[in-house]
């Protein structure tokens, strides 16, 4: 069964007030989506992306606190599909990491995405349609990046848990994974960023609106397509 159309559907993505997070909720909005959107401490940020959303709902929660995100979805009621999408990104020597750095990026990055995507399929099984849930993941859990060994561990546990929760819950609700490559914001005149926009095949950086449209695929698609990988980096992990 497909979600031809989202019109209509209810769809949370999380960390929904910046960056990624923002291009997607604005996509779903076109799409005629009932998005619902969540922050963590970017109040300000979340209340323009709800303007720009038609006024969509907005709610707060600490995504690194289960009992935070039992309250969420208690909050945020039924859903159609959930985007898994705030994350936390730091660089530091392995050598130097310690538990509290470890735990900061794997309480978000993936303990996180299992919990929500956990209440979100509990009530996706109880409906008739079934369900979609997308996981933003990273090309940082397929290339080996020496001063993120913890965030691609992380990224990578994504992408892993992506496929199981696809076997787990099927065939009601598909589990896919979207790996964005080099997006940068207000950070792309730095030099790694440049360094990586040379070595991308596609010559150029990607943009928040190229990996929304990845996410309304999978979301759209077929269950027929589930525990898959989509990498939108313009060929960047070739090299």
């Amino acid at each position: 069964m497909a979600f031809t159309s989202l019109e209509g559907k209810t769809v949370l993505v999380t960390g929904a007030a910046k960056r990624i997070g923002r291009s997607i909720a604005m996509r779903l909005y076109r799409e005629k989506a009932r998005v619902l959107i969540h922050y963590g401490n970017s109040r300000q940020d979340a209340e323009e992306v709800s303007a720009l959303c038609g006024h969509a709902p907005i709610f707060q929660a600490d995504l690194s606190k289960v009992s935070e995100i039992e309250r969420l979805f208690q909050e945020v009621g039924p859903l159609d599909c959930l985007v898994n999408n705030a994350a936390r990104f730091t660089k530091i020597d392995p050598l130097l990491v310690t538990e509290a750095d470890w735990d900061f990026i794997h309480s978000t990055n993936l303990k996180a995405y299992f919990f929500c995507a956990q209440h979100a399929a509990r009530q996706m099984l109880q409906s008739e349609h079934g369900g979609r849930i997308v996981n933003i993941s990273s090309i940082g859990g397929i290339q080996a990046w020496p001063m993120y060994v913890h965030y691609c561990a992380s990224k990578a546990g994504v992408i892993h848990m992506t496929k199981a929760m696809a076997r787990a819950w099927a065939p009601k609700i598909s589990v896919n994974s979207v790996a964005p490559g080099a997006i940068p914001f207000e950070e792309a005149d730095s030099a790694p960023l440049q360094a990586l926009k040379e070595r991308t095949p596609a010559g150029r950086f990607g943009t928040g609106d190229e990996i929304a449209d990845a996410v309304v695929y999978f979301l759209t698609a077929t269950q027929f397509v589930t525990g898959q990988l989509t990498v939108v980096d313009g060929g960047l992990t070739l090299t």
